[in-house]
């Protein structure tokens, strides 16, 4: 790995990290536990898929991958918040929830890789 890609790297992972921190501090949306995590990955996942497109369409080198995919998105979306809150709805019996939980995360994340995805190629049309 190269200096400016560590670089880049670093800078991606430490915004991420920080926006999913100030967002999972919040007070629980809706009062449900696990809200605030889904929302962290939709929107990582909304990032990712335009950054997906865009990173094609405008030639973008691929360093460019380890600052926003990797390391941006990579620190902002959390898939071990979301097995540990899945565990606890478990280990409290609310299977219902945690179905919802596990649903919820999976289907929103692809729908917002995938409406990102859309959006873009729209918008450079």
């Amino acid at each position: 790995m190269k200096a400016i890609e560590f670089a880049l790297l670093t800078i991606g992972a430490i915004l991420g990290a920080f926006i999913r921190y100030k967002i999972t501090s919040f007070p629980v949306l809706f009062g449900i536990m696990g809200s605030n995590v889904i929302i962290v990955n939709i929107i990582g996942s909304f990032i990712l898929g335009v950054f997906s497109v865009l990173s094609v369409s405008l030639n973008l080198d691929p360093k460019y991958s380890f600052l926003i995919a990797i390391g941006f998105c990579g620190s902002l979306t959390t898939m071990s918040s979301f097995a540990l809150e899945s565990v606890t709805m478990f280990e409290n019996k609310q299977f219902l929830q945690m179905m919802i939980n596990i649903l919820s995360n999976i289907f929103l994340s692809l729908l917002s890789i995938y409406g990102g995805r859309i959006l873009i190629t729209q918008i450079l049309e």
